[in-house]
């Protein structure tokens, strides 16, 4: 039978290039969203400086990873919302079959209530935010909820614009205006797409939070987080934190 000349799908070689814990430790690290050198990402991965150049350029070359450079100094990024969210996928997997005895999730307790996930928050609080704006019906879930596909209901979009949302420039993005993606830590939901990485950048630009230089954590002050409840956690989801 002659070949159709389609190349087929190669899942081995994908996982394999996951797989290697080094690169994967780098990999968890880019899931902040930041571009990070070649020497910051050896001290993720816990190897030498050259060593992680030839794993870099493996990343590089199976489209996980794109490089930018800026000057003299070359940046690393994920190279897209797509690859966050495989790595999100698998990580949530591996507590799922982990022995019971494994707590699911980081240890680090400041990482669990709040953590960027690529370019949304995760963690508790942006559990509660999924569970309070799908309780008061700003969202509503698909029947499928397995596709991960949620709808910006007419209320929420009142309550989106009295935060100061502009529905416009998101509707009109190819990316999901709003979607669940299954959080690592608490096993429930939380809110992707582009309205949850709207409520990030609306919470850092209102100085509610801020990023840690050197991690994944979001850090709420005591004002924020009391503004960030008042504002986007009505009800009962209050106690949160």
């Amino acid at each position: 039978m002659e070949s159709s000349g389609m190349q087929e799908p190669d899942i081995a070689a994908l996982s394999a290039m996951i797989a290697e814990p080094a690169r994967a430790k780098m990999l968890i690290a880019l899931m902040s969203g930041k571009a990070l050198t070649a020497t910051e990402l050896a001290l993720e991965g816990e190897i030498t400086a050259q060593t992680a150049s030839s794993h870099l350029a493996k990343l590089v070359a199976a489209k996980l990873l794109v490089v930018r450079k800026q000057g003299r100094h070359k940046y690393f990024q994920l190279s897209g919302a797509d690859i966050a969210r495989l790595l999100e996928a698998l990580l949530n997997i591996s507590a799922k079959t982990a022995s019971p005895e494994v707590k699911t999730g980081p240890a680090d307790p400041d990482l669990r209530l709040a953590r960027i996930c690529y370019d949304h928050l995760a963690g508790e609080i942006s559990v509660a935010l999924y569970d309070s704006l799908l309780s008061q019906g700003y969202i509503r879930e698909s029947q499928d909820i397995a596709q991960s596909q949620l709808a910006l209901t007419a209320l929420g979009q009142e309550f989106f614009r009295a935060l100061g949302l502009e529905l416009g420039p998101l509707t009109g993005k190819k990316r999901p205006l709003c979607k669940s993606c299954l959080d690592w830590s608490e096993r429930r939901f939380h809110l992707a797409g582009s309205l949850g990485q709207w409520i990030l950048e609306d919470v850092l630009a209102k100085g509610w939070a801020t990023r840690d230089p050197d991690s994944r954590v979001i850090r709420f002050n005591g004002s924020g987080l009391k503004r960030f409840k008042q504002c986007y956690l009505p009800g009962t989801a209050r106690n949160v934190g």
